[in-house]
């Protein structure tokens, strides 16, 4: 296995902490990246630091808040400066809302597709031109099954972001290909531990038409989704293999790696629906002659 220089974004918890620890351990150089490492970040920084030095390991905790095109750039401006190139990136930022849809505001609604959507779009920008130099380089997207399986209500800004996010990956494959550029897409399910993802998540601006529902037809209701939504989650779900997963897609060898992961403790179907859209879309591919786009090539 070749070591790699790889960015994680959204490192400071959940899925993108247990990654960029998974991969310092599997011997890569890894730029932990979040929001604020001298602020409200400063713990998971200093434990990062102290981990890499336990252990011997490459973990790197970056500055890069991906609602900032700045700010992008001078991460990966500070990574190329430090090690000289930039072979995998991580997207793995995100936040999620938990309401009624009508209740968020649309300026809400924006700012979810600020960080989950346009915040790929910064690092993008910021990275591609490194890797298309070299005509070398991985991408690999933290998607959620949500964008082709079951989905529960009351999580309509998040799961929109997350589709969005997912077809943006999936039409920046195609168009990277020829640059000799990978791309993996990692599904991963529902999971109510080892994530902040609900306990950090944002409520509706709106009180008074959150309010209408909470009065209405739908009073509990925002309860009754999340007991219904824990109980389908195995007591034993456990985030971290997806890491593993994602560690193990970094150590494949050029042309070997799957374009689509998943996993998902609760089985909403999601590997069935996109087996169905992704080969779809890869039969049009051939129809039109492009086909040469779904497998990366070197020069």
């Amino acid at each position: 296995m070749s070591k790699k220089v790889v960015l994680v974004t959204g490192s400071s918890s959940g899925f993108g902490r247990l990654t960029a620890e998974a991969l310092a351990r599997a011997g890569h150089t890894v730029y932990a990246s979040m929001r604020d490492i001298a602020g409200r970040n400063a713990a998971n920084t200093g434990q990062m630091r102290e981990l890499s030095q336990k252990e011997g390991i490459e973990l790197r905790p970056l500055e890069l808040d991906v609602q900032s095109e700045a700010s992008a750039n001078a991460a990966v401006e500070t990574l190329i400066a430090e090690t000289g190139r930039i072979d995998v990136v991580l997207h793995n930022a995100g936040h999620m809302m938990f309401g009624p849809a009508e209740a968020f505001t649309p300026e809400q609604f924006a700012q979810q597709y600020d960080v989950n959507v346009l915040g790929t779009q910064r690092v993008n920008r910021a990275v591609l031109p490194h890797m298309r130099s070299r005509r070398e380089g991985l991408l690999v997207w933290v998607s959620s099954s949500s964008s082709a399986g079951g989905t529960p209500p009351y999580l309509a800004p998040y799961f929109a972001a997350k589709a969005a996010m997912d077809s943006l990956a999936v039409q920046y494959a195609r168009e990277l290909s020829r640059w000799g550029i990978e791309t993996t897409i990692i599904v991963p399910g529902a999971f109510t531990k080892g994530t902040n993802h609900f306990a950090h998540s944002g409520r509706p601006a709106d009180e008074d038409r959150a309010a209408d529902y909470e009065a209405g037809p739908y009073a509990g209701f925002g309860d009754e989704v999340q007991k219904a939504f824990a109980e389908i989650v195995p007591d034993d779900a456990d985030p971290a293999p997806v890491a593993g997963m994602i560690a193990d897609v970094v150590g494949m060898p050029f042309g070997t790696r799957p374009f689509r992961l998943h996993y998902d403790p609760t089985e909403d179907g999601a590997d069935i629906g996109f087996a169905v859209l992704d080969r779809l879309r890869a039969e049009m591919l051939h129809r039109v002659g492009l086909s040469d786009l779904l497998k990366p090539a070197r020069p």
